[in-house]
């Protein structure tokens, strides 16, 4: 009974979120291959709102790194894409994970890009690869282990 009253209070605090526009998951399986990225299209945004974007993602005590290094594209409708190459801190220093969740399942909400206006009609695309790799090593982790779903949120900014 104590299971089901938690899992209605989590819907509930997460029906409540007037700020998300946006929020989708893709599930990665045992591994995140290095020439898979995740792709996710987003329409229907207001020109006229100013929105902040985040990469979501969800790890387990199976990811044996404690950052994560992401390249990133963002392609307009009209064919225009920026890249970015970015790094998040996944771990605190004494080895425990940063983000929310309980038991072995921990989700962060990571910063791609604020004050956004998505002025042009159509499709958003958004392209995420991972870009981690061992120490010394040239070429990235061909399966990234540990972490089980990377996302997209866009949120309307206050």
């Amino acid at each position: 009974m104590r299971n089901v009253l938690l899992g209605i209070l989590i819907i509930l605090c997460a029906s409540c979120d007037s700020k998300q526009e946006y929020h989708s998951y893709i599930s990665l399986g045992d591994s995140w291959k290095i020439d898979e990225p995740v792709v996710l299209e987003v329409t229907e945004l207001d020109s006229m709102q100013v929105y902040d974007t985040f990469i979501t993602v969800r790890n387990n005590n199976e990811y044996p790194y404690s950052n994560l290094f992401l390249i990133t594209e963002m392609q307009f409708p009209r064919g225009r894409t920026i890249t970015d190459t970015l790094e998040y801190e996944m771990a605190n220093p004494d080895g425990t994970w940063m983000g929310d969740g309980f038991g072995d399942i921990k989700e962060s909400k990571l910063i791609y890009r604020e004050g956004v206006r998505f002025r042009e009609s159509g499709t958003y695309t958004f392209t995420i690869k991972h870009a981690v790799r061992k120490n010394g090593n040239i070429d990235g982790d061909s399966n990234l282990e540990g972490l089980t779903e990377v996302g997209l949120r866009i949120e309307k900014q206050e």
